[in-house]
């Protein structure tokens, strides 16, 4: 019989290695090579690979029941993790909704918003807007509302066009203006789309605390999110928080949004809510809306066969209650910091870093082909593909964002390794970086796509 791998991979001509385990930061396959999980797999295994506790959760909950459907009975471990989230999120959002996926808990976001305005008597209001350059899930109404242009691009006729506004990209600022002089022209661009479409039309607007696979960590100015706070409340609109990468103490507060003391009125998790364990997301609802709705239908129009199951709940408590124990949110901050500053004096040895950027441990890397100029590579240069496939035969791990701008130019990466990395473990991969970007950088000059090194 053909032995070929059945698996749909990425790209289905790829050869991938085989892995075999994982333990700590480290990610092991099945002909010996070691690799430093630099970017957590999809900024995802927040505490690392093997910790025993949470197998051991995973185990117990396994022996005692694995599933039971949402509608037919509830279970401990979910009611327990929807009362620790509660204890976290900021503000009122005290609501807990179960799904599997970050773009479920995107789209279930979207789904609850425009039902709190249908059960407010306001059915018109049934758009959510987003930004350019954001990526909020695969599904398609995630999809539709990521800003997002290449995975966009294949199935655009199927997509509400629901990016509306730029993103608030400092560095290279769509709007060719310069902060603070620009005086937050970003945020005004987000007032003028609502009074262009109507904000009886309008339910939401959904961002990125923290811009990451479109844009690669990309933080706003101050006062970004308090001013679009702001104008969601002056037009009646929800503020929906994406936190799927960005939350769960990755960015060295509970969540992104922290930083900026902005409280959202839904916010989606996913990615470190379960460290990779386990496949669970959230969306979190404030009390506000859940009245709503429990005044009105008191149903919520949402759900998936595995919502709420006791497996991924009991697993996701214990990796909440491990961040808690091992103090890795504040770990995360200090950490971030260390990685930050190696990383800006690489940029100061190599011209093709642009901008070294981000919070905590989720920091981002721009590339340039004239840091100077800020003339980006073209996309067909596959600069970022060459950065990451040559860091992995090094032995790190990173992750991909290109395409942010326009859709036609642009590299970066992310390195956000478990919060649970070491001192050393992170000067290990700041030179792993260091050889990868000076190899690249000099094979760029030798094709004529960096002019001046």
């Amino acid at each position: 019989m053909d032995q070929r791998s059945r698996v749909i991979k990425p790209h289905l001509q790829s050869e991938l290695p085989i892995i075999s385990h994982g333990n700590g930061i480290y990610l092991y396959d099945k002909q010996g090579n070691q690799y430093i999980d630099g970017s957590s797999g999809a900024v995802t295994a927040s505490i690392g690979h093997g910790v025993e506790e949470i197998i051991r959760a995973a185990v117990q909950q396994a022996e005692n029941v694995s599933f039971v459907y949402r509608s037919q009975f509830t279970n401990q471990p979910a009611e327990d993790l929807a009362l620790k989230l509660s204890e976290w999120a900021p503000g009122d959002l005290n609501w807990s909704f179960f799904v599997n996926s970050g773009s479920e808990a995107t789209e279930t976001a979207m789904k609850i918003a425009i039902q709190y305005w249908q059960e407010k008597g306001m059915s018109g209001k049934n758009k959510v807007l987003s930004r350019w350059m954001s990526y909020h899930g695969i599904t398609l109404g995630a999809l539709s509302m990521s800003g997002h242009i290449l995975r966009r691009k294949r199935f655009n006729a199927l997509l509400d066009q629901l990016p509306s506004v730029s993103a608030p990209h400092c560095y290279n600022c769509p709007l060719n203006q310069t902060y603070p002089s620009c005086q937050l022209a970003c945020v005004h661009e987000l007032e003028v789309a609502i009074q262009r479409i109507g904000p009886e039309n309008i339910a939401g607007f959904i961002a990125e605390p923290i811009i990451g696979a479109s844009g690669g960590a990309v933080v706003p100015p101050p006062g970004y999110y308090q001013a679009v706070r702001q104008i969601c409340d002056r037009y009646e609109i929800l503020f929906i928080a994406d936190e799927v990468m960005t939350g769960m103490g990755r960015t060295g507060a509970k969540f992104a949004i922290d930083h900026w003391g902005v409280q959202p009125d839904i916010m989606a998790l996913g990615k470190g809510l379960s460290a990779g364990y386990t496949p669970i997301a959230a969306t979190l609802v404030s009390d506000r809306i859940i009245e709503t709705i429990a005044a009105g239908s008191a149903s919520i129009m949402a759900g998936h066969t595995f919502s709420a199951n006791p497996q991924s709940a009991a697993v996701a408590l214990a990796v909440i209650h491990y961040l808690e124990r091992n103090n890795l949110v504040q770990q995360a901050q200090i950490k971030g910091d260390y990685l930050k500053d190696g990383l800006n004096r690489l940029k100061k040895k190599l011209p093709i870093i642009g901008d070294v950027r981000g919070m905590g441990l989720l920091q981002g890397v721009e590339l340039m082909a004239d840091h100077q100029s800020r003339k980006t590579f073209p996309l067909k240069a596959a600069v970022t593909q060459r950065v990451v496939q040559l860091a992995m035969e090094k032995g790190l791990i990173i992750y991909p964002a290109f395409g942010g701008l326009n859709g036609i130019a642009g590299d970066a990466f992310l390195v956000a390794p478990p919060l649970t990395i070491k001192q050393d473990e992170l000067d290990l991969i700041i030179e792993i970086i260091e050889d990868v970007l000076l190899e690249v950088q000099q094979v760029c000059v030798k094709e004529g796509l960096i002019e001046n090194d």
